[in-house]
């Protein structure tokens, strides 16, 4: 789908609110401005929602200010965070008369925070999709980030042109949870992923390798992808600007693992890469990108890394932009 012709679709046709306005929702609401819809935000540092006003943008105080709403997305840190901005006492869903007609959750949240606040939503009247995300905040400004989403089946349908507008595309699985348990089995795999490209990496270039030539070969290889793609830079170069957080990866491991005891799941690599990931925060990686777990695996193998300073694309952007 075109971004001219997704915006055709969207603009004017129904009211928007966005609640949380961190690196990835931020990147979000500004696509949706730019798609020409009419969005009203709400972030709990405000300057930090502030740019957007240029877009069309409009703040408000509290969360119950976008009871108006037609569509009110959250993307929050956490389930805490969800269920303060949905129920707490300025919540979202604290109005007692106007609520939203449908909530659409971004955020990576357990199955139980997100059937709390799908409760709170039914008795308030207002349909609830569960939508986490795969992706950071430059897949989103290349238009490639994707949409896991369960809940209401003629929700989805209303939702999926904004889906549209914000990222590549959604996914729809099912009703109640189910997206949420993909979520997190995504971003297993992302810990799992990134912690064997750090290995392979670190051996490859301790015989030799340099570490852009090595990744290169692995991108254009069958075992290539977006993931190893977008990171490359930041394991050459060792540039470590979060993305996402070794804090917010053990999070994520933290409720797969609960969520494979259980059903009963043996997940032996997942509950090593954990504390693997616990090390590096041990360490003091804690605000960087969970990249970072090259540095830690080349520690261990008693081996010196440092940037290469080797261009290097991510897959993402353009040549030359």
């Amino acid at each position: 789908m075109s971004s001219q012709t997704t915006a055709n679709q969207i603009a004017g046709k129904h009211t928007i609110g966005w609640i949380g306005t961190g690196r990835m929702g931020y990147a979000m609401a500004e696509r949706l401005l730019r798609a020409g819809c009419d969005v009203s935000l709400y972030n709990r540092t405000r300057a930090k929602a502030e740019p957007l006003a240029d877009l069309g943008g409009r703040m408000v105080d509290a969360p119950a200010q976008l009871a108006d709403r037609d569509i009110v997305f959250t993307m929050v840190a956490g389930p805490e965070d969800f269920q303060a901005v949905t129920m707490g006492p300025t919540g979202l869903l604290s109005n007692g008369g106007a609520a939203p007609k449908l909530l659409i959750d971004c955020t990576t949240v357990s199955e139980e925070a997100s059937s709390t606040v799908r409760a709170a939503a039914r008795r308030a009247g207002v349909s609830m999709l569960a939508a986490p995300v795969s992706g950071n905040a430059k897949v989103v400004k290349a238009g490639k980030l994707g949409f896991v989403v369960s809940g209401p089946r003629e929700a989805f349908d209303m939702a999926l042109p904004y889906l549209n507008a914000i990222g590549a595309g959604a996914n729809y699985v099912g009703e109640g949870e189910r997206s949420r348990i993909v979520k997190i089995c995504h971003n297993i795999f992302l810990g799992v992923v990134i912690q064997s490209l750090a290995e392979i990496t670190v051996l490859a270039e301790k015989a030799g390798v340099s570490r852009h030539a090595f990744l290169e070969f692995i991108n254009n290889s069958v075992m290539g992808s977006t993931f190893s793609r977008y990171k490359t830079p930041a394991l050459v170069n060792l540039d470590f600007k979060p993305t996402f957080t070794p804090i917010l990866l053990r999070k994520d491991l933290d409720l797969g693992l609960q969520a494979a005891r259980e059903l009963e799941v043996p997940m032996p690599v997942t509950a090593l890469v954990r504390e693997i990931l616990q090390n590096l925060i041990g360490n003091g990686y804690s605000d960087c990108d969970f990249a970072a777990l090259i540095e830690l695996e080349a520690k261990g193998a008693n081996y010196e890394i440092k940037p290469e300073n080797v261009e290097v694309g991510d897959g993402l952007t353009p040549p030359g932009n």
